[in-house]
């Protein structure tokens, strides 16, 4: 409908003319939205002389840019001083968000014209693109992606023929975790072409994000070289306490990452569980505690290494020379199957761990009985872990709390991570766990000062002297870690000097 008549003065009299219809505002809407409904006739409808070729042209955008959807509008005005949709020269600003081959955001600009007593589209090909005229187009253009890189945590690329077995490794066990990261991927970006000859990239191909980890290769060369000449198999962890990232993982021989994936008895050094256990029921460093060379639990003979009978000492002593029979009975008198497994929970026992590669979770099965509890209290019987989780143990005296360990910088944490410890455990525990190192088991071996761990020598096997995993498990300042050699004997002879060399080649 014509808008009203209205006067218009001229010399010799009034002129009457007609109201342009509308608002360029409102034509600038029907426009964008007809444009995205890629409603063709509604969009000519509203431009002043469209070509021929007008639909023809705006097919091709779509064609060419291999677009799925197409979102066109113009962005609300806001504030208080804020100016019209449309400005004084008629030039609506609209918002483009474009989703195919090649997602892309631009803006473009409708010039707005008054034509027969209505607004309309005064249109160009640059109306669909400023960079457009009838020689020029826009295209997408799909090229193979480059290989993901997998870096250390230095930037370091990792996934290389030149790099550590051990590293090489963990990069498999990545590729399980994220296969989509480690396919090949197409990559788009969106040239200009003008008669068919290409003038310049618009918008470039993404680049592939990198899979960056925390391995410290430093750390992992100490690792590595730590353990040459060790003619088992063995394995050595480590972290950063304060974090839980993995700063090294070696495993030797390779084809099995026992460091991740290897269950084993974790021997005397869940005594760092127990002990925390029964100092957070009240026991003190300094309390008297009896340690016979072997004693009765539920039946069952308990013994300590070489059968060596301490006799009455303290707490702490007992701890630094790994007293089965001391820990085995306090167990059963003070602590209880359910509250040892309280505790076990709290150094991550029983949690599903996610670092970024597959790795197992310590077990702690609920004791069956006071010899299964006395058992368990000693790392023996049912409890089972990984080198991976009994360096979280580790860690977490250092910090002050359980930290899931990752491997992955972007891998997403629990809610219940880090999980604190009480403070008189961490006060306590960093009094037992030096003592091991500077007058305990671990007394003959030359740590750097410092140092603070728990050996541990865990059976396995039948017989009356069945064969025993070597461990060590510690901290140094920030740097938390676990040995285990398989079939090593005791702790204090084969785990502990690795542990001693590894610390050694970092000082």
């Amino acid at each position: 409908m014509a808008g009203p008549l209205v006067p218009v003065i001229a010399a010799g009299g009034v002129i009457w003319a007609l109201r342009t219809e509308g608002a360029p505002e409102e034509t600038a809407g029907k426009y964008l939205t007809a444009w995205s409904d890629r409603n063709y006739a509604a969009m000519r409808a509203l431009v002043a002389d469209p070509p021929p070729d007008f639909e023809s042209l705006n097919k091709r955008f779509f064609t060419d840019l291999k677009l799925t959807h197409a979102d066109f509008s113009i962005p609300r005005a806001t504030g208080v001083f804020a100016g019209p949709a449309v400005g004084d020269d008629g030039v609506a600003t609209f918002h483009a968000r474009l989703t195919g081959a090649r997602d892309w955001d631009y803006d473009g600009k409708l010039q707005l014209v008054e034509r027969d007593h209505t607004w309309k589209v005064a249109w160009t090909p640059a109306t669909i693109h400023p960079l457009l005229t009838q020689d020029r187009t826009l295209r997408v253009i799909t090229q193979q992606g480059d290989p993901l890189q997998v870096l250390a945590a230095d930037g370091t690329p990792v996934n290389t023929p030149d790099a550590p077995g051990s590293v090489q490794q963990l990069v498999e066990g990545m590729r399980q975790t994220y296969p989509d990261r480690f396919k090949a991927q197409n990559r788009a970006r969106i040239d200009l072409y003008q008669d068919d000859k290409f003038v310049r990239t618009v918008v470039p191909a993404p680049k592939v994000r990198p899979l960056r980890t925390t391995i410290d290769l430093k750390v992992h060369r100490a690792g590595a070289a730590a353990m040459e000449g060790v003619s088992k198999p063995a394995s050595l962890v480590a972290l950063r306490a304060s974090t839980g990232e993995i700063l090294a993982v070696v495993n030797k021989p390779g084809g099995f990452n026992r460091a991740l994936l290897g269950k084993y008895p974790p021997g005397s050094t869940f005594k760092i569980v127990t002990a925390s256990a029964l100092v957070a029921g009240g026991v003190r460093p300094s309390e008297q505690v009896t340690c016979p060379g072997e004693k009765n639990i539920g039946g069952f003979p308990f013994h300590n290494a070489g059968f060596e009978d301490f006799g009455s000492l303290t707490f702490q002593e007992a701890f630094a020379h790994s007293c089965n029979t001391t820990f085995g009975e306090m167990s059963v008198s003070q602590l209880g199957g359910k509250r040892l497994g309280e505790v076990a929970r709290s150094f991550g026992f029983g949690t599903v761990i996610k670092p970024g590669v597959p790795a197992v979770r310590a077990e702690f099965p609920d004791p069956k009985d006071d010899t299964d509890l006395a058992s368990a209290a000693i790392g023996q019987g049912r409890v089972l872990a990984s080198p991976l989780n009994m360096a979280s143990v580790a860690a977490a005296i250092a910090s002050g709390a359980w930290i899931a360990p990752r491997l992955v910088k972007d891998e997403p944490t629990s809610s219940d991570n880090p999980r604190p410890l009480e403070p008189a455990v961490i006060s306590a525990l960093r009094k037992l766990m030096p003592a091991v190192v500077t007058d305990g088991t671990a007394a003959a071996v030359h740590f750097p000062a410092g140092t603070a761990g728990k050996t541990g020598t865990a059976e396995y096997g039948s017989g009356a002297e069945p064969p025993a995993h070597s461990w060590f498990i510690g901290y140094r300042d920030d740097l938390a870690f676990a040995v285990i050699v398989e079939g090593g004997g005791a702790g204090s002879a084969v785990a502990a000097p690795i542990a001693a060399r590894f610390l050694d080649a970092l000082s």
